[in-house]
């Protein structure tokens, strides 16, 4: 197999959570400057410019840490439950923005971001098994949603009457 194909390959797991990211990113800009910002939030939470150079690192580690395991592990049928649970946070990662800034269903999200939180923690989990630096490149996603779900979680009990 050919450098080049191998290179294909690592551009494509990495580019793959960014497109959802970018996708995410809608429904996000649309509301953070309007409803977003009318919210009580607390002290803690990051200033705004940081979630989008955070989220790119994270998208990108991320998909770097599948394709380590999808090369490792035998691609889809010898690593299809790693890959699998990778997939799963990856959908629950996707279907936040529009739940939590799209529909406003603050609830809802808190209870997806836990979710994808925990769900991350047993694809970090898999992945020890097949490549340990692809287990390690999730820790810094884990810190990142245990921040995050704080951050859901307080505004949503701060904010039920702007929840729908």
């Amino acid at each position: 197999m050919s450098d080049n194909t191998e290179y294909v390959r690592i551009a494509a797991a990495v580019v793959l959570p960014n497109l959802g990211g970018i996708l995410g990113s809608f429904y996000t800009r649309k509301n953070v400057r309007t409803w977003y910002d009318s919210l009580q939030k607390p002290w803690w939470r990051p200033p705004n410019w940081v979630f989008g150079p955070m989220w790119t690192y994270l998208y990108s580690t991320m998909g770097y840490a599948s394709y380590l395991v999808w090369k490792d592990g035998g691609g889809f049928d010898g690593a299809m439950v790693p890959l699998g649970l990778y997939g799963t946070s990856l959908a629950l990662n996707w279907i936040w923005s529009p739940i939590y800034f799209g529909y406003h269903k603050m609830g809802l999200a808190s209870g997806i971001i836990v979710a994808y939180l925990g769900v991350t923690g047993l694809t970090a989990y898999s992945f020890w098994s097949i490549n340990k630096t692809a287990s390690y490149l999730l820790f810094p996603l884990m810190g990142w949603l245990s921040l995050a779900s704080s951050i859901c979680i307080y505004t949503w009990q701060n904010n039920k009457e702007k929840s729908e």
